[in-house]
Parts: structure tokens; sequence; C-alpha cells
């Protein structure tokens, strides 16, 4: 591969003022889909509604020749096949999984990459079993600092050839609940979820779960392949080396209510009485408090809060709302018990990661 292509200084591109999303942005669109917004309904989401994002090719991988390597700063370097993951010890983990691109479509100006609005985020079981298992049995270096998970999905990124690569620090990555997970919501993996194994990180944005899992290799300095080094960092300018992306920022959804306007999804209601759902999580504590406006964020009241499940998937809350004829704009908010509240105001980087501003749903209320 020629110098150009491996320029890893190329930075992200900016939209132009008044640049529309080009056919490149709409092909990733095409391959990678969020979650309708109705199925938030769902305490677990569906497989086939759970968000997507696949950085390269999906990769044809057979379960029953299928190894993973445990290689580097081990006592004893191993491979284990499917069966030897599935007879030790698993445990099933229900995780909101969201892509740290996730709003980016909504910032001024606009990154250009996968354009998602609100959608990139779902809920779902996952079972393997737990990646500090399948460590001991290797043995953990001394010296080990972090732990590099490499995927079969190969490509082109920014100039660089790579294989899919993320590093996570040890302590991360010892959790009980960071998993090798072989099934999604009771099924064996579904291919674009990451067939036969993956990596499932709780409260980590989705780029930290390395789906097709080849290799495990723990290292004795921090990782600096691409995917940490250059990529999923929250820059304000191209040669800032900006600060990575971790850990998910609070945010609320809403279920949309009444029915939509086929092409720009606002919503139509009747006037009266309706109770308004949604969903909020954070990859930081547990959500206390979620805010409701009908005013576009002038007002707010407290919504009441579905009991608290498991700690790391969403929480659902509702509020009652009287809807009278005319225009609305809904809005919601969340805060967790450590005080993260979402903004109001969009929290803009180069790469557009982690813009969690709050929900905005354009409502009309119209007589029968």
């Amino acid at each position: 591969m020629d110098a150009q292509l491996r320029d890893v200084s190329l930075p992200s591109r900016i939209a132009e003022p008044g640049e529309g999303i080009s056919t490149a942005e709409l092909a990733l669109a095409a391959r990678n889909h969020g979650i309708p917004l109705e199925a938030l309904r769902y305490d677990v989401t569906p497989i086939g509604l759970h968000y997507l994002l696949t950085h390269y090719d999906m990769p044809a991988l057979d379960a029953a020749s299928w190894r993973l390597s445990l290689t580097g700063s081990v006592a004893g370097a191993r491979e284990f096949a499917l069966d030897e993951l599935r007879s030790l010890p698993s445990r099933t983990v229900r995780v909101t999984m969201e892509c740290a691109g996730n709003g980016r479509a909504r910032m001024h100006p606009r990154p250009v990459s996968q354009p998602w609005l609100v959608e990139a985020v779902g809920t779902a079981e996952w079972t393997g079993v737990p990646l500090r298992h399948v460590l001991d049995a290797v043995g953990v270096g001394d010296s080990a600092v972090e732990v590099v998970f490499t995927g079969a999905d190969h490509g082109v990124e920014r100039g660089v050839e790579q294989d899919y690569r993320r590093g996570l620090p040890l302590a991360e990555a010892l959790r009980d609940d960071v998993l090798l997970a072989y099934e999604m919501n009771g099924q064996p993996l579904p291919p674009q979820h990451g067939h036969p194994v993956r990596l499932v990180v709780p409260g980590w944005y989705g780029m930290a779960h390395v789906k097709w899992l080849r290799e495990i290799s723990l290292v004795d300095e921090p990782f600096t392949g691409y995917q940490n080094a250059v990529a999923y960092r929250l820059k304000q300018s191209a040669d800032d080396p900006g600060v990575p992306a971790t850990r998910i920022e609070p945010r609320s959804l809403i279920v949309p209510p009444g029915f939509p306007d086929f092409m720009s999804r606002d919503r139509v209601v009747r006037p009266g009485p309706l109770t308004v759902t949604g969903r909020a999580w954070s990859g930081h504590a547990p959500i206390t408090r979620v805010e409701f406006s009908t005013d576009g964020g002038t007002t707010w009241a407290d919504a009441d809060l579905d009991a608290a499940g498991p700690r790391w998937a969403w929480r659902g809350w509702r509020v009652s709302w009287r809807a009278e004829p005319g225009e609305h704009l809904l809005t919601a908010r969340a805060t967790d018990a450590e005080g993260h509240v979402q903004p109001v105001d969009e929290p803009w980087n180069r790469g557009g990661f982690a813009n969690n501003l709050v929900h905005h749903v354009p409502v009309t209320c119209i007589e029968d």
C-alpha cells in the first residue's frame, strides 16, 4: 500500500456550509441501521431492530473451525475453540449499547461520516464467558497493562489498512460483566453482530465491543493502534490529540407519540390526555432523573421513572400530558447518579462523537 494511503495524519472532514449528505454517507446509512424509535417500547430489543454498525465487511466465519488466540504477556499462549469457551462458567448480562457517533448528523457544522441521528442504540441480553475466566486460564503477565482485541474484519480507514483492533485497560477487562459473548437474546450470535464470538463491555460505547474476535493479546504498554490513538477521540481541531471516547454519556429518548408524517417523522396527536414514555441510560452511573418539556426546554417537569432494573440496561420513564391543539416540541433530558446531565446545548467535536444533546420531538395536535 502506498505512502499516501498510510498517511494517518489525514484529518476527519467537516462538511462545508450547506453541503448535503453525500452518496458515500448514504451508502453507509444503507449498510448500517438504527433502532426505529417506536421499538423503544421493548425492554429487550429484538435482534433485527437493534442498532448495527459494521466498519468493513462482515467476515464469513465457520463456528466449527473458528479459534480464538490468546497471546502476548501471558504465562502460556493458547487457542480456544467455541466448545471450549462454552464449557467455561457463563453469565447473561442485559446491556444498552450505543454507537459513539450517535447524534453526529445533528451537529453543526456536521462531521462527515456515518450520519446517525439518535437511533444508534439497542438493548440486548448477551450470554458468554466472563473474559477474566479466559485470562485466568492463560495467566496474566505481571507487566500487562492493556488487553488488545482483534476482529476478523479488515479494511482501510483514512489511509490505513488494518484489522479492526481496539485496546482496553486491564482493570476494565477484568470486570466480572465483560463478556466473550456467543449468544444474543438467547440465540447464537447472528453474522452482523459478531458470529461466533464478540466482546461486550457494558457501559462503553459500541466501538469497544469488538466483533468477530480472532485474537486477544495482553500488552505491556498502552495500545496505540489506529482505533484507539486516531479514531474515537473527542477533538476540537485536526491537530488536537483529543481525549478518548469511552463510557456512554447520559441520554434519554422519547417513544414518539401519536402517528407520523411519512417524510419528516413529525408526530400528529389528537387533543386530550396522553401518556408519553421513553428510555434513559448512562454508562457512568444509574439514571436517577428524567425531565420532560412540551415547549422545547423552556419549562421542565419530572417524569416518573420505572423501577430500577439491570445495572447496564436502559430505564423506562413516563409522564402524563394533556395535548392542546397547536404545535409542541417535546423534549427529554436525563441525569445519572454521578450528576452527569444531558446537555441542552450541543457538545460539538470534530469526529461527531458522544453528542448526547437532548432529544426533541415535534408534535402537531389537531382537532378531531
